[in-house]
């Protein structure tokens, strides 16, 4: 646990050190057996990505420094509560655990809180505040396209 503290403090400096840059207060690690594997912090504001939170960072940096998609066995440590889309990259790269400082609560009054997008994810696509369609299309002459993904592996 002493280790897991040392992490999410790091991760919570990282967040400072990008607020003194501009940037938003995010930081997080990648950690695996042990050890940093790679560091994030929000670079929303200086690259105007939406995508470019800590988390999603870190985990770009730790894919590339391991030379794999899969972060099986590693642990994220991030400042603040990872937003859906850094929780469903997290889950799509195969991490198991993660550790935050400051939770959603602590961010609604600073407008840093990702519980309403929680909530509205959480209803069925129809009741969303996003319109989304599902219109199965295929192109004439053409394979599947996931069969043809699984024949070219």
């Amino acid at each position: 646990m002493e280790q897991d503290a040392d992490f999410l403090g790091q991760a919570i400096v990282l967040a400072y050190a990008n607020v003194k840059q501009g940037g938003r207060p995010f930081g997080a690690l990648v950690v695996k057996n042990g050890e940093i594997v790679a560091r994030g912090v929000n670079e929303i504001v200086q690259t105007n990505d939406p995508t470019a939170h800590a988390e999603l960072m870190a985990i770009r940096a730790a894919s590339k420094q391991l030379g794999t998609a899969s972060l099986a066995g590693c642990s994220v440590f991030a400042s603040g509560h990872p937003c859906p889309m850094c929780m469903g990259a997290m889950r799509l790269a195969g991490i198991k655990a993660v550790t935050y400082a400051y939770s959603n609560e602590d961010g609604d009054p600073f407008g840093l809180s990702t519980a309403e997008i929680y909530a509205d994810l959480a209803k069925p696509f129809s009741q969303q505040s996003m319109s989304i369609r599902h219109v199965p299309m295929r192109l004439a002459g053409q394979p599947d396209l996931y069969a043809h993904w699984r024949h070219h592996q």
